[in-house]
């Protein structure tokens, strides 16, 4: 009998389109044979839903909810989340949920899954909520446990864990919004010059995908300090008299930004303008209402304050560091002990690894293993395994840091989770190990369930779920020369070859994860007078591109 294995992407942070991509690539790459997807989507309320299958390949969530018919009036044509309805009732929240699949009590969930599959990210995600909850209703998840998941999602207290156990760390300061707030700029910008100069790197201290962070050099001064660290809070200033000075167009161009909660405010928010405060969830209601007082104001001197309620209560001031950039996935193997796999070399356009460089195609490259000699990355690989053991971490992390010029080694930023698209670290480094993703998957949910039973071994039901899990396995090594083999031909010598190799991918992911099909990977390459055909081993189907597969091939 197959596990029935929910799948929970979404969710209420500015991650969330993150985890919904993550969440479809679980679905499609799962083994059929093994597992039975169940799609159970979280909204920003934090409702579960059993999400109608087609709406798993919407694009973004946006896309299906809320749902057309509840949107309301938007002359400028704003895309937004339910946030943008305001505040719903119960009932009202439900019957949205009815229109996209069955909302479910989450006391259903035990009758309805064996096990969850966290694709979640962020708040509700990796901060050790979820966790707890499925850990109250019996059924076990994947991933870290409550107490991991709590440090993992907290940069402040990793930092401070990090330096008490001897882990190199740059200089560091906790800046808290009351501090912020309540404090003199110039002070707080003289006290970071001094004690960690420049670069000087601002981030959120609970935020994931390089959300909120920049980097400020030191001929940008104050006013760039000022402008950082309201960022990092997700708060903004806008004086009146240029916001009356801007056209329409760059108005909507604005209210545009604002309402993205990746790289703005995102609803609700709060504006306050002297003593006056207002909470707009709305992109067009925000528009009329800053347009409004603009009109009415007395004093265009003064400044309009713009608040994300989904905010941050501390900001991290950091040392910037200079160094190869790479990002390592840290597994838990069957006997306990903690194996780093092969790290990733992050090659960037620009100083941060930010957002859009993390998940648009073009913006980054990524290069497995990191390009420096054997020794360098043994070391690399024992210091994310230290890091992983020491802060308590299980399953699988993804701990990403530099290598300096003079060989030390900094590890900035472990995580419980990991970005879970096709060309996510996750499994471009498991196939360095030759794991396709459906494979990894698999391990992932395998160990998962031994390392819940080592926490709570009175759990009968999950003691009895990974019997019948390492049953499968073995049933499906059995059986795996009667599969279909099915040639699976990509790449090619013409301008459109990336986007053969990106779809050959897809086909290839699809059919590893079915029942009945063997898929071959086969790569064209060559000119117009010789091609050549390739049989690819699983690194290299996963490389970047086309052209970084023709160059491993020919070295």
């Amino acid at each position: 009998m197959k596990l029935k294995v929910g799948i929970f992407f979404g969710g209420p942070s500015r991650e969330r389109e993150i985890a919904f991509a993550g969440g479809r690539t679980v679905f499609d790459n799962l083994n059929k044979t093994l597992f039975e997807p169940v799609p159970l989507f979280i909204d920003s309320h934090r409702n579960v839903v059993l999400l109608d299958w087609h709406y798993v390949y919407k694009g973004s969530i946006r896309d299906f909810f809320p749902p057309v018919e509840a949107l309301p009036p938007s002359p400028h044509g704003f895309q937004v989340y339910v946030e943008s309805l305001g505040q719903l009732s119960p009932v009202e929240q439900r019957e949205l949920l009815s229109k996209i699949g069955r909302p479910l009590d989450w006391s259903e969930l035990p009758g309805l899954i064996d096990v969850a599959f966290l694709a979640l990210h962020g708040e509700f995600g990796e901060d050790g909520q979820i966790q707890h909850r499925l850990t109250e209703l019996g059924i076990a998840y994947t991933g870290s446990g409550i107490r991991a998941s709590e440090i993992g999602i907290d940069k402040a207290l990793q930092k401070e864990l990090m330096q008490g156990k001897g882990f190199p760390t740059p200089p560091i300061q906790v800046l808290s919004r009351q501090d912020w707030l309540n404090g003199n700029v110039h002070d707080r910008y003289a006290a970071a010059s001094q004690t960690i100069g420049f670069p000087l790197v601002v981030r959120p201290a609970r935020q994931g995908s390089s959300i909120g962070v920049s980097i400020i050099e030191e001929k940008e001064g104050l006013e760039a300090f000022e402008w950082s660290v309201n960022r990092a809070f997700f708060r903004e200033l806008l004086p009146l008299d240029e916001w009356q000075d801007r056209s329409e167009y760059e108005r909507l161009e604005y209210v545009k930004l604002l309402s993205d909660i990746r790289d703005g405010l995102g609803f609700p928010m709060t504006v306050t303008l002297g003593s006056h405060e207002a909470t707009i969830y709305h992109p067009e209601e925000l528009l009329t209402y800053l347009n409004e007082q603009t009109e009415q104001a007395e004093y265009l001197s003064q400044v309009f304050v713009l608040e994300g309620l989904q905010s941050e209560d501390n900001v991290i001031l950091e040392g910037f560091i200079r160094g190869k950039e790479f990002s390592c996935i840290v597994i838990r193997t069957e006997d306990g002990s903690a194996v780093a796999l092969p790290p990733t070399e992050i090659i960037k356009g620009g100083e941060v690894f930010d957002y859009r460089s993390k998940y648009l195609p073009g913006l980054s490259r990524k290069e497995t293993p990191i390009k420096l000699p054997d020794e360098n990355i043994n070391a690399i690989r024992r210091e994310c395994e230290r890091l992983f053991t020491q802060l308590g971490f299980q399953v699988y992390a993804r701990i990403d840091g530099f290598f300096t010029e003079e060989g030390k080694i900094f590890l900035n930023d472990p995580n419980t989770t990991s970005g879970m698209l096709p060309s996510s670290f996750f499994f471009h480094q498991a196939a360095e190990i030759g794991l396709n993703p459906s494979q990894f998957l698999t391990y992932v949910l395998r160990i998962s369930l031994q390392e819940r039973l080592a926490e709570q071994p009175e759990q009968a039901a999950w003691r009895e779920q990974l019997h019948r899990l390492d049953e499968g396995i073995a049933r499906l090594q059995q059986a795996g020369q009667q599969k279909q083999r099915i040639g699976v031909l990509l790449g090619g010598y013409s301008y459109e070859r990336h986007i053969s190799v990106e779809s050959g991918r897809n086909v290839f992911e699809k059919l590893a994860s079915s029942e009945k099909y063997a898929p071959v990977p086969i790569f064209l390459s060559g000119n117009d007078q010789r091609q050549e055909l390739y049989q690819l081993p699983i690194n290299l189907l996963l490389k970047d591109n086309a052209d970084d597969i023709r160059d491993k091939i020919a070295h």
